[in-house]
């Protein structure tokens, strides 16, 4: 068994609250890779556990820095004021991760704080 193998079935067995991340800061490269990376995660969890660790447990874990926070608002919610990012998926990723692989092709909708930043619905507008 790989360390990462022994980590995550630790954390499973614990119940410890895991969230995603990496180290690809400051490279468009791997970024652009980061989708792929949370889809590697169902090695050891379902689709609907990757996500929620790249998403509300990720706000949940920006929230415990305080002050530190380069967010100043309410995250993990979906209300007027809060920091929602938002994406609308070609398909559901619950079923199929590996849509979060490919954001150019299969996300239709992305809004952070609120600003559409991609919206492929306005173009298929009759």
């Amino acid at each position: 068994m790989s360390g990462s193998d022994t980590v995550y079935a630790l954390a499973k067995k614990y119940k410890l609250k895991t969230a995603f991340g990496t180290n690809i800061l400051f490279s468009k490269e791997l970024a652009d890779r980061q989708g792929a990376q949370l889809s590697k995660m169902t090695r050891w969890y379902t689709p609907a556990s990757a996500l929620v660790m790249a998403t509300s447990t990720n706000a949940e874990l920006l929230a415990l820095s305080g002050l530190r926070s380069p967010y100043n608002g309410k995250m993990d919610v979906v209300q007027e004021g809060a920091l929602a990012d938002l994406l609308l998926v070609d398909g559901n990723p619950v079923e199929n991760i590996k849509l979060v692989e490919n954001p150019a092709t299969n996300f239709f909708v992305i809004m952070k704080d609120g600003e559409v930043y991609k919206n492929l619905l306005a173009l298929q507008a009759p």
